[in-house]
């Protein structure tokens, strides 16, 4: 029997601009982009990593009520969520690239740990950190 971590879900506050956003500048691709009535499940995967989807999912019925959905998107703008890690071969390559194609960082590369890294956040406000494999 095979278990492990399928998906990873992560709050977005427009679908459609996440898509994007980790489509056209984290070169992630659609895995799977369904729905049901006002419902869309939507995830996207790393090319290097088939076997783990992350989810774009926005904060809404039937997972939870309305004001506790407008408190989830209101967390998630401020950056409370922690933050998701993205592994490359160059941190700095990565940046360069990534800051050419929009993305907002939080943090340039910076040598700290034996490695490098930077952070940068998603349209919804969703944190992410560079780090370059060892």
């Amino acid at each position: 029997m095979s278990q492990g971590v399928g998906v990873v879900g992560l709050y977005v506050h427009n679908q459609d601009e996440a898509l994007a956003f980790y489509t056209e500048k984290l070169g992630f691709r659609v895995h799977t982009d369904a729905r049901n009535g006002s419902y869309r499940w939507l995830t996207v995967q790393h090319p290097e990593q088939p076997s783990l989807q992350l989810g774009l999912f926005t904060p809404s019925a039937p997972a939870v009520d309305e004001a506790t959905a407008q408190s989830l998107r209101e967390a998630v703008a401020k950056g409370a969520m922690p933050p998701l890690v993205l592994v490359v071969d160059d941190v700095r390559a990565a940046f360069d690239r990534m800051k050419a194609l929009g993305v907002e960082f939080t943090q340039e590369p910076v040598e700290r740990f034996g490695s490098v890294d930077a952070g940068f956040r998603d349209p919804s406000g969703n944190g992410w950190k560079l780090i370059q494999a060892r």
